[in-house]
């Protein structure tokens, strides 16, 4: 859901809110039953355009909050210091719609076992967020290449620190559609549902032949994955996709359906992300 239309819902939530508590109830109610009708109308917005659910919470608690939070005494320099904070985590998260994830250590171990074995490999984790994952596996792979890829600022640096004195490893602070995804062996994401297809697009366009694209829990619509690993109950499901073998003689990759994911570099237009996380 688009800012905009978060703050159009909220703005006409209000409206319907005091309209209907102005010229149905008498005497005029106060501004606590005004609140709580204004937030259930805001999440029944939300419902009905099929917002995700994280977002009808947010509709469901954003006016009561401001209500709480102007009855405590709490100087102003702190609400700017919380706004810094949380810009330089999620930063457009709003626009990209992928939340900050981060692999735990049974993906991190199924991750490390799907990788290729017997040569050396480069690897990019798109959105690779506070770079935990990345130190496991240039720890436990030391003859192969990591790259990380965060546009956070925030997770961006905790990243760099954490992964420091490893020379295996790069950090770049970078968007993920300017990454050229022909450089790498193997391409790792942990992002949302949102950015799958168009990511699709752009691996089926990029990618070297051989390579591999694994995607942690969220499949790329309208193709199957070669493979999908979930051995591990504490473990996420990886989906692993092959996209060289799935190229016809024209050197374009065939899926199903074919439409979801041609090789038109004009399907790569459109909004950049915001914070993709490991």
């Amino acid at each position: 859901m688009h800012l905009l239309r978060a703050l159009g819902i909220q703005l006409v939530s209000w409206i319907v809110a005091l309209f209907a508590l102005r010229y149905t109830i008498t005497p005029p109610a106060g501004l606590g039953s005004v609140v709580i009708m204004q937030a259930g109308i805001a999440g029944a917005f939300a419902l009905a355009m099929r917002a995700p659910r994280w977002w009808v919470m947010i509709h469901l608690l954003f006016s009561p909050l401001i209500v709480i939070t102007r009855t405590l005494a709490i100087a102003p320099a702190w609400y700017l210091a919380a706004f810094v904070a949380l810009a330089a985590v999620f930063w457009s998260t709003f626009r990209s719609r992928v939340p900050l994830f981060l692999t735990n250590q049974a993906t991190a171990r199924s991750l490390l076992q799907a990788l290729p074995q017997d040569r050396a490999i480069h690897l990019v984790d798109l959105g690779c967020g506070t770079g935990g994952l990345l130190r496991r596996l240039a720890l436990s792979r030391p003859d192969c290449t990591f790259t990380g890829v965060e546009n956070a600022p925030l997770p961006w640096l905790v990243a760099r620190w954490t992964n420091r004195g490893l020379p295996n490893v790069t950090i770049r602070r970078q968007d993920l559609w300017a990454v050229d995804l022909g450089d790498f062996d193997v391409i790792y994401a942990f992002l949302s549902p949102v950015p799958m297809p168009r990511l699709g697009r752009k691996a089926a366009i990029e990618m070297r032949p051989q390579a591999l694209f694994i995607s942690n829990s969220f499949t790329i619509p309208g193709m199957r994955a070669d493979r999908v690993i979930d051995n591990d109950p504490a473990a996420r499901p990886l989906h692993v996709y092959g996209f060289a073998a799935r190229r016809g003689k024209n050197g374009r990759t065939v899926v199903e359906p074919e439409a979801e994911l041609r090789a038109d570099s004009t399907a790569l237009s459109g909004d950049g992300h915001g914070l993709i996380a490991e």
